[in-house]
């Protein structure tokens, strides 16, 4: 199965890399910035952002004060990453590696993050302990995931049908956006839980614009436009009727989408 894995990461990994992700994390800054109030960084404690992008709760995280780590599984997102922290004057470390296998010894941060990223790594109990295990007794374990019955949730329920269908070890990223799944992931470590909703909006000058947006800078959906030949243009219907349907300010888009903050506070 091994062999498996390490397949389904190396497409995801060109998945992420495609596309412009750098104009798609611009739209969901807020849920990075929600996840470091969340997780109440101080100046001086060690932060390790999992899965990170390009520094959403990275970036903000050092702002606060912390020490921090920012790590991906893909190289291109952290060049994006440099690029920010530069223009925000903060210091990062950055790191190429694996939520399913974090470089790092037991309880080696105060503070453990992931800003709309954890939730697509495939194995969701391997990440799960991960997370757990490389925060301090008394540290914080700060996600934020989109909700499943969200707008973004119920945009992977549209492609779902278009896509190949996930391995029997992955997950689908919904269940990162379930509050009884999330329980049920965290309920074998010592940790003591809290979630909470909080909603971004998208927002474009038509639901049209947002899709066409989105199949050009958002890897997945690139990946699926070029994939699917003939099926594209009744994907790309589908998506707009769901953006029509989720719309809140006609003559315009402006769709609201939940999103889960998750905190895991560690047991001494």
């Amino acid at each position: 199965m091994e062999a498996s894995v390490e397949q389904f990461k190396e497409r995801a990994r060109n998945t992420w890399a495609a596309g412009n992700f750098d104009e798609i994390a611009k739209t969901i800054l807020g849920v990075g910035q929600k996840v470091v109030d969340a997780a109440d960084i101080h100046p001086g404690v060690t932060v390790l952002d999992v899965a990170c992008g390009s520094g959403n709760a990275t970036i903000p995280a050092a702002v606060a004060g912390g020490r921090c780590t920012g790590l991906d599984l893909v190289p291109d997102l952290l060049e994006h990453g440099r690029r920010h922290a530069d223009e925000a004057g903060v210091e990062v470390e950055w790191i190429t590696a694996d939520a399913e296998d974090l470089p790092f010894e037991d309880a080696r941060f105060d503070h453990v993050l992931s800003a709309l990223g954890v939730q697509f790594a495939p194995r969701h109990e391997v990440t799960t302990a991960e997370l757990v295990r490389v925060c301090r007794p008394g540290g914080t374990i700060a996600v934020g995931n989109w909700a499943a019955d969200g707008y973004i949730g119920r945009f992977w329920t549209v492609m779902g049908p278009y896509m190949p269908p996930l391995p029997d070890y992955a997950s689908p990223p919904p269940r990162w956006g379930r509050p009884d799944d999330v329980e049920r992931l965290f309920a074998p470590h010592p940790v003591d839980l809290q979630i909470e909703r909080a909603t971004l909006h998208f927002e474009a000058d038509s639901p049209e614009a947002f899709i066409d947006f989105m199949a050009e800078c958002y890897g997945p959906l690139l990946g699926a436009s070029r994939a699917l030949d003939g099926r594209w243009p009744a994907l790309r219907a589908d998506l707009i009727a769901l953006s029509n349907e989720m719309n809140v300010e006609p003559g315009r888009f402006r769709a609201p989408s939940d999103y889960l903050v998750i905190v895991a506070r560690k047991r001494d």
